[in-house]
């Protein structure tokens, strides 16, 4: 699994994860010094070297695990929604031809068709829809549901075999959901849901009473003789009980990552989650979490290099090797 050095501050791409550095990584990508490498409005770099860097950025985050070529073959759509904005051809008269045919249903009809269109000018951003297979693999499923620190971390659930689909034990992490399938995670296995660890420092066992030792006590041996002195005062302290609730640990900097996507209705009392639907987009908004931009020059610039690079007609031998897909 490749997740060795994922959070490297000098690459500094953002992944599927709750990581401290992962968030600091994103901090520098959206406000820090390297914000500047995303905005290729003011930039000296070629076309092929804006696509090839806004699809590094989109795929180190959007299922870096997943091969490049599998990638392209089964998680990418046959057909990429064009994202272009709306351009109003030179030479449309066909309202005036309309209007000099005396046609007044189609001048009404063409008109109110006209004006809505200028009231939602604005497109959908369909474009981060290119990642829809990938949000329905059943790992990344489980991490959006935050069942799990990591997408990593969910991976290995899945493998482990930690992880019920619809009631049935599951290991096959590339696995798409379909529509109304339910997850459901053991317990013992999410971080969060454990008792803390304790320090390496402590020497005395679990079931060891703590000793104080009383003020004004020497370590040292006394003068007077052994046999006549008294034996030192201990004070004992009774171990604390252990509570009967589930411990909830969430760990450090983990609340910017905290948010269900639409598309999911999780259930934390049995630790389990549904998948409602495939995401969507509207004008305006994108269920599909990235920490890019929706309709932004990013995902703009990615759309354009896998349209370059897109797979061609799959074969008998090759849908027979496809990764489960629920559909």
């Amino acid at each position: 699994m490749r997740d060795v050095n994922v959070y490297s501050f000098a690459r500094a791409l953002p992944r599927m994860s709750w990581h401290r550095y992962n968030l600091y990584n994103l901090w520098r990508r959206s406000l820090g010094e390297l914000a500047k490498e995303t905005d290729f409005k003011r930039t000296q770099k070629t076309l092929f070297q804006q696509r090839w860097a806004a699809k590094a950025l989109v795929r180190a985050y959007h299922g870096d695990f997943i091969n490049e070529k599998a990638f392209k073959q089964w998680y990418l759509p046959s057909t990429l929604p064009d994202v272009r904005p709306r351009r109003s051809a030179a030479g449309d008269d066909t309202l005036d031809i309309s209007k000099w045919a005396k046609q007044d249903k189609t001048v009404e009809k063409e008109r109110r068709k006209r004006e809505e269109e200028a009231q939602h000018a604005e497109l959908a951003p369909v474009g981060s829809l290119m990642f829809a297979e990938v949000e329905r693999r059943i790992d990344v499923f489980i991490f959006r549901a935050c069942l799990a620190h990591s997408v990593y971390d969910a991976r290995r659930m899945v493998v482990h075999g930690d992880v019920l689909l619809n009631g049935k034990k599951h290991q096959n992490s590339n696995t798409r959901l379909a529509p109304g399938d339910m997850v459901s995670v053991n317990p013992k296995a999410i971080q969060f849901l454990q008792p803390k660890r304790e320090k390496r420092g402590d020497i005395a066992g679990d079931n060891a009473p703590a000793v104080e030792q009383v003020e004004g006590e020497s370590s040292s041996a006394s003068e007077e003789d052994d046999s006549l002195a008294a034996p030192p005062k201990r004070t004992y302290k009774p171990k604390e009980k252990k509570s009967d609730l589930t411990p909830f640990n969430l760990p450090a900097y983990a609340s910017p990552f905290i948010f269900i996507p639409a598309y999911i209705e999780p259930s934390f009392a049995t630790c389990s989650a549904i998948y409602v639907r495939h995401p969507t987009a509207r004008p305006g908004y994108s269920e599909i979490p990235t920490p890019y931009d929706a309709d932004g020059e990013v995902v703009r610039l990615a759309w354009e290099w896998y349209s370059k690079v897109r797979p061609r007609m799959r074969s008998r031998s090759q849908l027979a090797r496809m990764p489960e897909n629920r559909q």
